[in-house]
């Protein structure tokens, strides 16, 4: 085999943690894909992947090893596509990872008309509400929701995703309409979503029309979710009042199942913002997909906080 189909094996051996999977996604007998790896290896000098009966992991070896076949497989692909201006001409894997609401609510419904237009793509969609880490994972970009962390990742901003107070009328019914966040101290009771379950939840949080500052009224948690479905689905069942994204609750709003409460004091719009590798150069496949989304989540996005 030679080398860039090794380290294609590799990559992707890597990105599975698996020798039998990345045989599998690759159409190769798992010993030709076992001996690709060892002959690499043999190649380097280095231990690339710790094996045991349970899992395959990179070492730390392998690690660095990863993140410059990435690069020099996106250079590669970049050079063969480098002098075709028709789009449909663009292929190969594409993995990326959206939060399980804008998934569902804001790209699955316009995701057909994307992979008719590019269908060399294979997509890889993953869409849960866990913080999946984009380069030990394989991810070619991924899409966040709220404040970041510090990383050695690039940064695109999108905009920002408005909030509103929600609850189910029958919720309201039992417990009554507050008129302001102290009002809620009277036996209201808010559902918290925490992406970690044990982490202290934060209250109810708000922008002071007053003073334009952040402020936060305790309150007790009914229950606690770490799943944007359950979230929303423990406010469709009166457990209590959420504070979310509104293109998630529109609908909902719509049609009178949920009900918004204190318009005037929201909690803060949460930032909508683009990941990806540091790389000198990004395969046309993801920055196809990147303008692709930024465009269809700009109805949904405001430019301010």
């Amino acid at each position: 085999m030679n080398p860039l189909d090794a380290m294609q094996v590799f990559v992707r051996v890597a990105e599975m943690a698996s020798f039998t999977r990345a045989a599998d996604s690759l159409g190769l007998p798992k010993a030709s894909v076992s001996l690709a790896v060892q002959q690499l290896e043999s190649r380097l000098g280095a231990r690339l992947l710790q094996r045991t009966t349970r899992r395959v992991q990179l070492t730390p070896d392998g690690q660095a090893y990863l993140a410059r076949c990435l690069d020099l497989l996106a250079d590669m692909d970049e050079l063969d596509q480098m002098f075709r201006d028709d789009e449909t001409g663009v292929h190969g894997r594409l993995r990326v990872d959206l939060p399980l609401a804008v998934a569902r609510d804001l790209v699955m419904p316009q995701l057909p008309e994307f992979l008719a237009r590019h269908p060399g793509i294979a997509l890889e969609l993953g869409s849960t509400d866990r913080r999946v880490d984009l380069i030990g994972e394989g991810f070619d970009c991924v899409l966040r929701v709220g404040p970041l962390a510090d990383s050695s990742l690039v940064a695109r901003h999108l905009g920002y995703f408005r909030q509103s107070n929600c609850a189910s009328p029958a919720y309201l019914e039992r417990h009554g309409v507050p008129a302001s966040p102290e009002a809620l101290l009277a036996g209201h009771r808010i559902v918290h979503y925490s992406s970690t379950l044990g982490d202290k939840p934060a209250g109810f949080e708000f922008i002071d029309p007053a003073s334009s500052e952040l402020r936060e009224q305790r309150l007790p948690a009914s229950l606690v979710v770490n799943n944007s479905d359950a979230y929303r689905a423990a406010c469709l069942a009166g457990l209590g009042i959420i504070q979310a994204p509104v293109h998630g609750m529109q609908s909902l709003l719509d049609a009178g199942w949920l009900v918004e409460i204190l318009p005037g004091y929201r909690a803060p719009a949460l930032p909508v913002t683009l990941l990806y590798g540091n790389r000198r150069h990004l395969a046309k496949r993801v920055r196809l997909f990147m303008n692709w989304l930024a465009e269809v989540l700009r109805p949904s996005l405001s430019e301010l906080p």
